[in-house]
């Protein structure tokens, strides 16, 4: 069975949902310590003044200092109204933003309604875009469930693998600068490091970028062939949206 873990991400780009795809078990890494400038609670969409972020507000400065992602709050409940507002004006023109703002309008919403931690809804939201664009059969959990003692960056992730069963283990290329391999060698459990190769897709406002959330992936060729683009299936079958008439 293979494993990925993941510090929870706000919307993520493509690629943290093809790692999502080719797991049995996803786990949420919401033990660690917050990273004020990552990924944990902001994003990139693009817009036609160029990239933007989208942020949810959490904790005054310096508060969430020291705090690991799972302890993390947000302090205005309202940030998705503003980040829908920004998703409308950026991506209106997209072939496919009627169908997809249907279900990711009252996502987000009720996403901001119900949770207040970071952790948990980077992941609800994850979960319930996964399954939207075709991924089934992942079983998802949270790093904080389990009883990992570990401060080691690789017994952790070695730790929580065993704890939900893995046989083997995915990861993105980044992490080979600090896993201690001979850990996991030593187990008997093999890595497998992704390889993020991607076609491009049709896309507002150039140049284009594959590093922006997957609601640009998703506005521009539906939740249906988002897959497609990312794992390839049947991609040589995807109509291309035709933007003739859109000010790109």
């Amino acid at each position: 069975m293979k494993v990925c873990i993941l510090q929870p991400s706000y919307i993520p780009w493509k690629g943290f949902f093809h790692q999502v795809y080719k797991a049995d078990a996803f786990v949420f890494l919401d033990t660690v310590q917050y990273d004020k400038r990552g990924w944990r609670n902001r994003n990139k969409i693009k817009t036609p003044q160029g990239e933007a972020w989208l942020t949810i507000p959490v904790h005054a400065k310096g508060t969430h200092q020291g705090l690991v992602i799972k302890d993390v709050c947000v302090t205005d409940q309202s940030w998705a109204k503003g980040h829908l507002q920004k998703i409308i004006l950026s991506y209106r023109q997209a072939p496919f933003f009627q169908q997809e703002i249907a279900w990711i309008e009252p996502l987000l919403l009720e996403t901001a309604e119900t949770e207040e931690r970071i952790s948990r809804i980077t992941a609800t939201l994850i979960k319930a875009i996964a399954a939207r664009i075709g991924i089934e059969g992942t079983r998802f959990y949270f790093a904080s469930d389990f009883d990992i003692l570990s401060t080691d960056p690789t017994a952790r992730l070695l730790q929580l693998t065993q704890s939900v069963g893995g046989t083997a283990y995915l990861s993105g290329p980044s992490a080979q600068a600090y896993m201690e391999m001979p850990q996991f060698e030593a187990a008997g459990i093999p890595v497998e490091w992704m390889a993020y190769d991607y076609s491009e897709y049709p896309q507002l406002y150039p140049p284009f970028t594959h590093h922006v959330s997957i609601l640009d992936l998703i506005f521009m060729v539906g939740s249906a062939h988002a897959g497609q683009y990312i794992w390839g299936a049947g991609l040589a079958s995807v109509d291309q949206p035709e933007l003739t008439g859109i000010a790109c």
